[in-house]
């Protein structure tokens, strides 16, 4: 990371807006990650071009498997909320930019919602860093979302149905999928803090993913937290 990302990246030493009041209560309390998925965050992934150099200035998946561990020690419910594709959505007959591409590189192909041939060890398949965590039989793994946000798949009715209010969110990516999230979150009612360093963004000549979702994280989350600030508030009793 650079100087100058170094200092854009910084929270500012004199917010103008002020904090939120949040308290975290982990009888109600849930890690949700987006995508943590070969694809977003391995070299072997599709995307790793464009968004590596994020992944590793962060240490985001480094960050990613501690906060697994604080949730699963906290025993805090932890929800996956993946990205898939399958060949029933070649079908689809428009798209922005960002799914142009997510299907021209065959990001998060699978054979089919009921298959998992060729699942293992593919770019859907989850960082193999993490699977312990996710397989272990308590992990909330929802449908998959297809597009950035949760509207489509059932995060939110797995979240209510635990008594789930105040969401840790973190994954992949920054300005695409967790801003996504954290945007439907809060209008569904839930107070939502981002780990702002167990997450990453693309970094294209259109500009910084990760430095615009900062951006509007601090407008919109109860808090920005740091993946140590995060720890330490799932250690607390």
């Amino acid at each position: 990371m650079t100087s100058t990302q170094a200092d854009l990246y910084a929270e500012p030493a004199k917010p103008a807006l002020p904090g939120s009041g949040f308290q975290l209560d982990l009888a109600r309390t849930a890690l949700v990650v987006t995508d943590p998925q070969i694809d977003f965050l391995s070299p072997a992934g599709a995307t790793w071009e464009i968004f590596g150099g994020s992944v590793t200035d962060n240490d985001t998946v480094a960050h990613i498997g501690r906060l697994l561990e604080a949730a699963k020690a906290a025993d805090v419910t932890v929800a996956i909320s993946p990205h898939y594709y399958y060949p029933s959505d070649d079908a689809w007959q428009f798209g922005g930019p960002l799914e142009q591409y997510m299907h021209s590189v065959g990001m998060f192909r699978r054979e089919g919602p009921l298959q998992l041939d060729g699942f293992a060890g593919s770019g859907a398949d989850f960082l193999p860093a993490y699977r312990e965590h996710i397989l272990d039989g308590r992990t909330v793994i929802a449908s998959p979302h297809k597009i950035v946000g949760p509207e489509s798949n059932d995060l939110t009715l797995q979240l209510r149905k635990r008594g789930v209010s105040q969401v840790l969110l973190a994954g992949m990516a920054a300005n695409l999928c967790v801003e996504g999230h954290l945007r439907e979150l809060i209008e569904e009612g839930f107070e939502v803090v981002v780990v702002r360093d167990a997450t990453a963004g693309p970094r294209l000549p259109e500009g910084d993913g990760y430095l615009s979702a900062l951006i509007n994280f601090r407008f919109l989350a109860s808090a920005t937290w740091t993946t140590d600030e995060a720890v330490a508030a799932l250690g607390a009793r």
